[in-house]
């Protein structure tokens, strides 16, 4: 009888535990939804770490070499050197695009560095 009771005793407190490891919101549900939040933040960490060296080894150019600065005069600025004429090439309209407004003497205007 002692050991009936013993053996219920036992299995009641497996039961007990295996329902918080399984069912309570502390238990392995949490786990897999930590196991996730580690999978999307390694994902983004990776992202980052990628941006971070470009953008490392583009202040490393800029530090260091004239051309970079040369471009980023060019392409943000709009520089152009001197004796270098700049040409810009617009692409034929197509049909039901609107049309560009037209400069007043009805002429095409082009940037052209000054000359010392």
């Amino acid at each position: 009888m002692m050991l009936r009771i013993v053996a219920g005793l036992l299995f009641a407190v497996l039961v007990v535990l295996q329902y918080r490891l399984w069912a309570s919101p502390s238990g392995m549900r949490e786990v897999w939804r930590l196991e996730q939040a580690i999978e999307v933040q390694v994902e983004e960490n990776e992202r980052l770490a990628n941006r971070n060296s470009t953008l490392a080894a583009e202040v490393r150019d800029l530090k260091v070499g004239k051309q970079a600065i040369e471009e980023r005069a060019r392409t943000d600025l709009g520089m152009v050197k001197t004796n270098e004429t700049f040409f810009q090439v617009v692409p034929p309209a197509q049909p039901g695009d609107a049309a560009p407004p037209p400069t007043a003497s009805g002429e095409q205007r082009t940037a052209q560095a000054e000359k010392p």
